[in-house]
């Protein structure tokens, strides 16, 4: 059973210091040791839901993030130990200085050019699809866990926490209608909270959608909006943790009579079925494999499995042709002396 280190109250003495000192140290050792058994960066609360296996009570949970994000700032642990907030991201930041001399980087840009017929991409993914797919999660765990399936299947994925972006919506729906007008099905997967809202989430999505139709251009009356998990089947499966209340962001609770919102039919009917009781997303990362598993089979219900092999083998081709063609082309651009073209190569 872990337990938390704790500082004393009142005066301390050298002795209770020292404790603390090596309390904090062993749980960040636990932490590292943590750290080392999964593939995908981990935010707090994610970390907090690993060291349930531990013994953390869920009550502790709060209690057990200040203290991680503490060690963060006082350098017990490193401070980008856990995931990045991508919505607080930092602009205009200088470009990386060059480390080379002018021969040193002449050379660099000499080998640049016999690689980068790796970046040419002739056709789209979505060229032979049926279907054009984007992700949203309602964590920055599972964003960390589905980025790999969805990087393979060129699937933009987003956290929610930003869904209330006006500018992130509307480059959603140019998206989808670029995808529309070629005349594919769009369709928008999700995952998150199993709770009332989070269950209800479909119709609030096309809703803040359709907020914006006169702005964009585009309706999403035909949208899919396919939400894939948490599901009760999948936590009773993987044996996931229950928190026993509906608390919301607010710190308010939907089980309260008095929360506006607790008489609302997609509550009540929460409430008959499951009882005043929620699962986080966050809960998924001790179940990493099945939750990985979930993201693959929600996205091959409208892709197929195979279809990223296939496209790859088709790009690796095209650019094997461009390889072939580089020196007869560079050997071209030298003889012209056409100085004018350089940037254009590289």
């Amino acid at each position: 059973m872990i337990s938390l280190p704790k500082r004393r109250r009142g005066k301390q003495t050298q002795a209770s210091r020292n404790q603390y000192a090596a309390d904090v140290a062993a749980f960040c050792d636990l932490l590292r040791q943590i750290e080392s058994t999964v593939d995908f960066k981990l935010s707090a609360r994610g970390m907090c839901y690993m060291l349930e296996e531990h013994g953390l009570l869920k009550g502790d949970f709060d209690v057990c993030q200040r203290l991680i994000n503490d060690c963060r700032k006082d350098g017990s642990l490193p401070i980008h130990f856990t995931a990045d907030d991508q919505s607080r991201g930092v602009e205009c930041k200088e470009r990386n200085i060059d480390s080379h001399d002018p021969d040193g980087f002449a050379e660099f840009l000499a080998n640049d050019i016999m690689t980068d017929y790796l970046r040419y991409y002739p056709k789209s993914f979505w060229d032979d699809q049926e279907y054009y797919i984007e992700m949203m999660v309602e964590k920055v765990d599972l964003k960390s866990l589905f980025t790999p399936t969805c990087r393979r299947f060129n699937i933009p994925i987003a956290n929610a926490k930003g869904w209330s972006d006006i500018n992130s919506r509307g480059h959603m729906m140019k998206r989808f209608a670029e995808h529309e007008r070629k005349g594919r099905q769009c369709v928008l997967l999700y995952c998150g909270d199993h709770d009332p809202g989070g269950l209800n989430i479909s119709d609030a999505m096309r809703s803040n959608l359709s907020d914006l139709a006169d702005a964009t251009g585009w309706c999403p009356d035909n949208l899919i909006i396919d939400r894939f998990g948490l599901n009760y089947d999948f936590i009773m499966e993987n044996k996931l943790s229950w928190i026993e209340n509906l608390e919301t962001a607010s710190g308010k609770r939907l089980d309260d009579t008095g929360h506006k919102d607790h008489y609302k039919p997609y509550v009540q009917s929460y409430l008959v079925k499951y009882g005043a009781r929620k699962v986080e997303a966050n809960a998924l990362v001790v179940a990493a494999t099945a939750g990985r598993q979930l993201c693959l089979d929600a996205i091959t219900r409208y892709i197929s499995a195979d279809a990223p092999d296939d496209h790859n083998r088709y790009i690796n081709e095209e650019q094997e042709k461009v390889r072939e063609l580089i020196p007869a082309a560079l050997e071209k651009v030298l003889a012209n002396g056409a100085s004018d073209d350089w940037d254009g190569i590289f």
